[in-house]
């Protein structure tokens, strides 16, 4: 079908209406649920919003979240998760960041700067969940041990990349898809593999 065609623009009409119902939808109840939203945050399905009282979630300016299957060219599997688990917890994504699919976890603190985005199925945590308990049994959720997680402007998280507690990554820094990063990322620097190994970038 033509995209000129009368049909085709009745339908992408009526989508786009669709969609800012359902966006309209999701950010009042990203409200309710005590979220801090900045101007014309952009919500594409419904994320997985968790915020501990006496914790925050702070969207900036031009935010969007992937959370509905056609957001992102690879597919979403699952929507966003956004997830505090103590009081004084943060997590804080600064204008024009865009994630699609992933999961950001925070017991003390994790901060994602500008105009960053961040690719299907990442994970992005400042804690190890679980501690041991006695001889063979591990516990509940520890949020004891949390080291708070910095990404920079610019950044580039890549699918399936997982970013560990207590790690910096800096301005226009690329983490490659599947990449496990355990230490800081120098700005302007890859993270490849699993250890990251860190390489700089051609100017």
């Amino acid at each position: 079908m033509q995209r000129s065609n009368p049909v085709w623009q009745l339908l992408r009409a009526v989508n786009a209406v669709r969609r800012g119902g359902l966006n309209f939808t999701w950010k009042t109840e990203a409200r309710l649920r005590g979220i801090e939203l900045g101007p014309d945050v952009i919500l594409n399905g419904r994320p997985d919003l968790h915020r501990f009282a006496g914790s925050r979630i702070q969207l900036g300016e031009k935010v969007c979240l992937g959370s509905s299957l056609t957001t992102n060219p690879l597919g979403n599997a699952r929507p966003v998760t956004l997830r505090t688990l103590r009081p004084g917890a943060e997590i804080v994504l600064e204008k024009f960041v865009g994630v699609s699919s992933c999961s950001i976890v925070a017991a003390a603190s994790v901060r994602i700067g500008e105009g960053t985005f961040v690719g299907a199925d990442a994970m992005i945590f400042d804690n190890d969940f679980h501690a041991p308990v006695g001889e063979f049994r591990w516990g509940e959720f520890a949020p004891d041990n949390p080291r708070p997680v910095i990404i920079g402007r610019g950044a580039f998280i890549g699918a399936r990349a997982m970013v560990l507690k207590g790690v910096t990554i800096g301005d226009r820094a690329v983490v490659g898809a599947g990449a496990v990063v355990t230490k800081d990322v120098p700005a302007h620097h890859f993270a490849v593999g699993n250890p990251a190994r860190i390489l700089p970038r051609k100017p």
